[in-house]
């Protein structure tokens, strides 16, 4: 009886406390006919704990890049842990015809820096042609640098006319001081590049990792290197970890993972007894709904304990670990007419 006791409790306490989670929309396209959806989001806490929330304001359509003549970058940001937001910024703004996609974010933890990547395409004068690009903050996201391109650090000459573009949501960086994040050509393959010099020049890993689309990378507790994949056709995740530094990968099915071929989260959450990997995604093998996020204890091989932080329709996910120990989670909610935060208290993501 006891034992059954427990399980109901538990049960009973994780419904409860999902439901009490507070969804606070951050980007609301109702509230300006102008703007036709706010989609792809990404989020990150900057060295004085600044959360800084990026989106794409979409006008026109709803469309992705490739489709689209008008796609802006703005972001919202929180002095307090989420608990208040600033007036939206519009911080990536091209003529009509010219459009910017797919933010994504890391923080240089040695310099403070905060680097924020997009894709860009001229439509009148380059169409399916894309350009990476990146800006950098050096005070916690109040100013931002002019964008700079470094197409031609990341990619090699022969992909010019290739579907590519750098997956959006965050990268990471190692023990080292290198900055790690990941790119898509649908056509060669996933890959890794990063920067050895604090962000002053990038250089691409020639290693293509199959299975994979958008995918996420963070440095394990041993050194080696894990990235997360989307698989377009599968109904899970896959995972490819470097042991040498992205010399080489191997790679397996993270079946434990189901997946609606959607893109998702993956960082860090280190306790001082346990490493600890959170993994956040619509948790669901056909459909884009079940926002849920997953705990792994033994560097990304195997997942647990997933958790619904929202049952209905939901989709892109960014996480970010918070000053307090909480997770804040930025997410696509009810059919990509809402983009919200909400606080994950540190006790339930460590609650087994």
């Amino acid at each position: 009886m006891k034992s059954i006791f427990k399980i109901l409790v538990l049960f009973f306490g994780i419904s409860c406390f999902s439901q009490q989670l507070i969804f606070e929309n951050l980007f609301d396209s109702s509230l300006n006919s102008e703007i036709a959806c706010y989609r792809i989001p990404a989020i990150l806490t900057s060295t004085n704990g600044t959360l800084i929330a990026a989106i794409d304001e979409r006008n026109n359509s709803c469309g992705d890049l490739k489709w689209n003549r008008n796609i802006n970058i703005v972001i919202r940001k929180s002095y307090d842990d989420g608990k208040t937001w600033s007036e939206i910024e519009k911080i990536i703004d091209y003529p009509d015809g010219e459009s910017a996609s797919d933010p994504s974010m890391i923080l240089d933890q040695q310099t403070g820096h905060i680097f924020l990547f997009y894709n860009y395409m001229n439509l009148d004068l380059a169409r399916d042609i894309y350009r990476l690009m990146v800006i950098k903050s050096s005070d916690n996201g109040k100013n931002w640098s002019v964008p700079k391109d470094i197409t031609s650090q990341i990619t090699k000459k022969d992909w010019d006319k290739d579907f590519m573009f750098i997956t959006s949501g965050r990268g990471t960086q190692t023990k080292d001081g290198t900055l790690l994040h990941c790119l898509v050509n649908l056509n060669k393959g996933t890959h890794v590049f990063g920067s050895n010099d604090n962000g002053e020049n990038w250089f691409l890993f020639d290693h293509p990792l199959k299975p994979g689309d958008e995918s996420k990378i963070v440095e394990l507790s041993n050194g080696d290197w894990l990235v997360n994949s989307r698989v377009n056709s599968n109904e899970f995740r896959y995972s490819h970890i470097s042991k040498n530094k992205g010399k080489s990968w191997f790679s397996f099915e993270n079946k434990d993972l189901s997946d609606p071929a959607c893109n998702a989260s993956l960082i860090n959450y280190n306790t001082n007894s346990k490493s600890l990997l959170l993994f956040s995604n619509a948790f669901s093998s056909k459909e884009r709904n079940n926002l849920s996020i997953s705990k792994s204890y033994d560097q990304g091989i195997s997942w647990e304990n997933t958790k619904t932080i929202y049952k209905g329709k939901s989709a892109y996910s960014s996480m970010t670990l918070l000053k307090n120990g909480d997770i804040g989670l930025f997410f696509e909610k009810d059919n990509y007419t809402k983009n919200v935060f909400v606080r994950v208290p540190k006790k339930w993501i460590l609650h087994n």
